[in-house]
């Protein structure tokens, strides 16, 4: 029997803003009382966020469940590592992820996740390496008109 869990590309479709709203009030209105499930499901939807403070927030909300609450570690794993992968921290989404592959290794979400933190750092990957050969590439060129330059004042 197939497993029914999202996939990457529907965890990552946002919330409307009237759902997170929804979201936010409970939390609120719990205040200093705020449950870990009400806590969690507000994470969770700032962590579906198009806005970078709120998936930062999310993570904020998820960091302090996992620490204060090691029952629900596990849960918060993957949505710290799809927060951060949300933000280009890819050396703390791989951290998390790798964490949660250990619990469950054959967690589709988590190795779908994984396969996209790695195309992503990959990518990102060989664009720094093209930069950094164009720079180098420049510099080099610089020092041998410099070394042409001043050889042919010589002579």
């Amino acid at each position: 029997m197939a497993e029914s869990v999202p996939m990457v590309e529907e965890a990552e479709k946002s919330l409307t803003a009237a759902e997170l709203e929804v979201l936010r009030k409970q939390f609120e209105r719990e205040g200093e009382f705020v449950t870990i499930q009400t806590k969690f499901n507000y994470a969770w939807g700032l962590i579906k966020s198009k806005n970078l403070e709120e998936i930062a927030l999310g993570i904020t909300l998820l960091t302090e469940i996992y620490r204060d609450s090691p029952e629900r570690r596990r849960e918060c794993l993957y949505f710290l590592a799809l927060g951060h992968y949300r933000l280009a921290n890819y050396a703390e989404a791989r951290q998390f992820n790798e964490q949660l592959l250990k619990y469950e290794p054959k967690n589709a979400q988590a190795r779908a996740l994984k396969k996209l933190i790695e195309e992503k750092v990959s990518r990102e990957g060989v664009i720094g390496l093209a930069i950094v050969s164009g720079v180098l590439a420049v510099g080099v060129a610089l020092v041998v008109a410099i070394i042409r330059h001043r050889s042919s004042k010589r002579a």
